[in-house]
């Protein structure tokens, strides 16, 4: 019998789902705006958007500064996740085929159970090695399903491959911030280093700006919003609450969204393939994520009148 969710895990629970929904969404408004503006100048307009917005609400929740001993994280995954990444993945996207840069950015998940193993102690429990397994199994079968002919370049897998290395980093030094500061602070101060880092694109971003159609500023504006200050929020909330192993996992998610979404929002019918991938990554993220099942009380009294009684010792 499975034990039900404390309204503590509920909640992070639903703060995981909000971040994969967002997540998801954010490849469509990325393709659409990409085409307007250049990697760095996305980057930065994303980042500004998202910045502007954090802070309104940490003046209006009067959050404050995070404390010394948080800066560090925060400083590393703002580096590495809102700035270095948000530019190469923007950039390997020109380069290779939505596909192929869903397939190699999913690497990640694996980078981060290894690296939260091995430098915050995260467990690796056989049901989310398995569930990974799965879930990756399922992203290869998307990717390969979507790649087109002649649609990749060898830099273009680069970046993604850098971006995949970049976004697990940037979860692993963000998990110890997340127990010295809240995480609209965390996420919030993260988003502003990233977005500071960015700061040499702005000449790019105001001459992209005055020739880019209204629908891909209205895109990135919606990036910064939405995929970054509400889904950086919420990932940083339930990341609080659970292993980093364990919600880089959840993210595997994202591929099977992207599929519904670009169906619904670009009219692209998937094929039975990308179909099968996608419900992989979605069984495998149940699996990763589920518990083992409590023994009933029926189950413990067997289970004990068969254990051998324990050797005397002399």
């Amino acid at each position: 019998m499975k034990k039900p969710l404390r309204p503590a895990e509920a909640t992070a629970a639903a703060a995981a789902v909000v971040t994969v929904v967002l997540w998801a969404s954010a490849f469509v408004s990325i393709r659409s705006a990409g085409a307007a503006y250049s990697p760095g100048a996305l980057a930065l307009g994303r980042l500004a958007s998202g910045a502007l917005t954090l802070s309104v609400i940490c003046l209006v929740r009067r959050e404050g500064l995070p404390p010394r001993s948080a800066w560090r994280g925060i400083a590393i995954s703002g580096a590495l996740w809102f700035g270095f990444y948000m530019v190469v993945l923007n950039w390997g996207e020109q380069q290779v085929d939505a596909g192929t840069a869903a397939l190699v950015v999913n690497i990640g998940p694996i980078l981060i159970a290894l690296l939260g193993s091995r430098l915050l102690g995260d467990a690796m429990p056989p049901r989310l090695l398995a569930g990974m397994a799965v879930s990756f199994a399922g992203a290869v079968t998307v990717g390969l399903s979507m790649s087109g002919e002649g649609g990749s370049s060898v830099l273009g897998v680069v970046l993604c491959l850098l971006a995949a290395v970049a976004y697990a980093g940037g979860v692993v030094a963000q998990k110890p911030a997340l127990g010295r500061a809240s995480a609209l602070q965390v996420t919030t101060f993260g988003c502003l280093i990233g977005a500071v880092l960015c700061l040499p694109f702005a000449g790019q971003l105001v001459q992209d700006a005055a020739d880019a159609p209204v629908s891909a500023t209205l895109n990135m504006v919606y990036l910064g919003v939405f995929p970054t200050a509400l889904a950086f929020t919420t990932w940083a909330y339930a990341l609080a609450r659970t292993t980093a192993s364990r919600m880089g996992a959840t993210t595997y998610a994202v591929p099977a969204l992207v599929v519904l979404m670009s169906w619904l929002a670009l009219g692209e019918v998937p094929g039975l393939l990308t179909l099968a991938g996608g419900v992989l990554c979605l069984a495998g993220v149940a699996v990763s994520r589920s518990r083992p099942r409590a023994r009933t009380q029926v189950e413990q009294a067997a289970a004990t009148a068969t254990d051998p009684e324990p050797e005397q010792v002399p």
